[in-house]
């Protein structure tokens, strides 16, 4: 159904810690050995500046205030040299759950322990003209149907300029993902966890700004920042033809496609703080589309979501760096096309859901993050009944992170060309889809999803 967070079909053999072992070392090895020219990253190449002047941390994407400077200029800000505006990234990861999946993880995994080359994607990103930049992903899985497709995309005219006496960025986007374009950590697109199993059941439900239309739809915004304090931003977003996306991967042949019915709006507006050595924001978002199911004519499905958010960096003098971010968002719907065609058991509903993370990371390279979330909503025993016996999408835990960033940061080896994170993850579920015991009728229980994930991310 709409809410469900889109997840990557599996790989085809069950892999072991061991696989996940030696592609640790294949990774490692290939990004030590590859040529520095082609190895720097687009924007470090394209700026002069290590990667610990725009990301905490040394790695993406928790954005400094350097950082959202540059994205909101367009990603245009350069040292003036020229270069290629080429990235790529890789992804290895290994997962166990506290009990196995009886059937697999996915068709062709194991029940347990499963390595992956869970993501490799080449970006075309940085900028093309004076004032014009951007980025353009495309990503491969060895999770899915193997195939290259479009991933995010966020492409950006910006000026400086002077308005009321003060300084104001002025800009628009063309994106291809609600969210995909906040400067802030505390959106789903750039919210933690940053990266996480995709092998692993999850809440049944959320709300159709995290991620429900990401990558079908194109979007344009224009957005500005007043005297580096307010954040403004408006746009819209109507779906991509089913040949588009077809052509570009992100949706196989005769998968459903549920339409935007005319524009669905977005909007977007913050009071942002910089103060060098700590930086925050509290802001205010929306979001309201009317989809058409499979892109049927009558009814349609609507969400009107409704969010708060604020973060806080401290910086210092960049050893010791402390973040904190949040964010809440309510979520209205009416049903009546999923009502009519009986794929609801109501007209109407709402979804809520809270994220809270904090992290301190040492001289940008150890990193540890504690992170909870919490979805609660009207229950419905049609909507969510396949993966919830009391057909409710409640669901609640928290998840701990440890990482190593020994590559990335200002005079690392190789720097800035190497870049590479270590990470170990654990997720605890207290309840999961309307339960603590037997949420899904077949006696699994929400802590036998609890999950140890590892991975090894390498930028080049």
């Amino acid at each position: 159904m709409h809410s469900v967070p889109f997840r990557f079909p599996v790989h085809a053999h069950p892999p072991s810690l061991h696989r996940f072992m030696a592609l640790l070392l294949v990774l490692g090895g290939w990004m030590a050995t590859t040529l520095p020219a082609q190895a720097l990253p687009s924007f470090a190449r394209q700026t002069g500046d290590d990667c610990t002047s725009c990301h905490i941390g040394a790695f993406g994407p928790q954005l400094t205030p350097h950082g959202i400077a540059f994205k909101l200029g367009g990603y245009t800000d350069g040292n003036g040299s020229g270069s290629l505006p080429l990235s790529g990234m890789a992804m290895g990861t290994w997962t166990h759950t506290q009990k196995g999946q009886p059937d697999g993880a996915g068709p062709n995994d194991g029940a347990n322990d499963n390595a992956s080359l869970q993501e490799v994607s080449l970006f075309l990103a940085g900028a093309l003209t004076e004032h014009l930049g951007g980025f353009v992903q495309t990503t491969y899985s060895d999770l899915g149907s193997r195939k290259i497709g479009l991933d995010q995309t966020d492409v950006r005219y910006a000026q400086t300029l002077e308005l009321g006496g003060k300084e104001t960025i002025l800009g628009v986007t063309f994106n291809n993902n609600p969210t995909v374009t906040d400067p802030f950590n505390t959106l789903s697109v750039w919210r933690f966890p940053y990266t996480g199993s995709e092998l692993v059941p999850g809440p049944v439900a959320a709300p159709m700004i995290d991620g429900g239309l990401g990558q079908q739809v194109g979007g344009l915004s224009a957005y500005g920042l007043w005297d580096n304090a307010i954040y403004a931003e408006i746009g819209g977003y109507r779906t991509l033809s089913r040949s588009a996306l077809e052509s570009l991967n992100v949706i196989a042949k005769g998968d459903p496609l549920d339409r935007t019915d005319g524009v669905a709006p977005y909007g977007r507006i913050a009071y942002y703080q910089d103060r060098h050595k700590s930086a925050w924001h509290l802001g205010l978002f929306g979001f309201a589309p009317d989809l058409q199911l499979d892109g049927g004519p009558g009814d349609t499905d609507k969400y009107r979501d409704l969010g708060v958010d604020a973060s806080f960096q401290y910086l210092g003098a960049r050893q010791h760096i402390f973040t904190l971010n949040t964010a809440y968002v309510h979520e209205d719907r009416t049903l009546d096309a999923s009502f009519i065609e009986g794929g609801a058991d109501r007209r109407s509903g709402h979804l809520n859901r809270f994220d809270l993370s904090g992290s301190y990371y040492y001289d940008q390279t150890w990193g540890l993050t504690a992170a909870l979330f919490d979805v609660q909503g009207s229950a419905d025993s049609i909507l969510y009944g396949g993966e919830s016996r009391l057909g409710s999408p409640d669901s609640r835990g928290y998840i701990l992170q440890a990482d190593w960033t020994p590559f990335g940061k200002e005079g690392a080896w190789g720097a800035p060309w190497a870049n590479l994170r270590l990470g170990l993850q654990y997720t605890v579920y207290t309840q999961l889809n309307g339960a603590k015991s037997d949420y899904d009728g077949a006696g699994r229980d929400a802590k036998d999803n609890n999950t140890l994930f590892a991975y090894v991310w390498t930028a080049f």
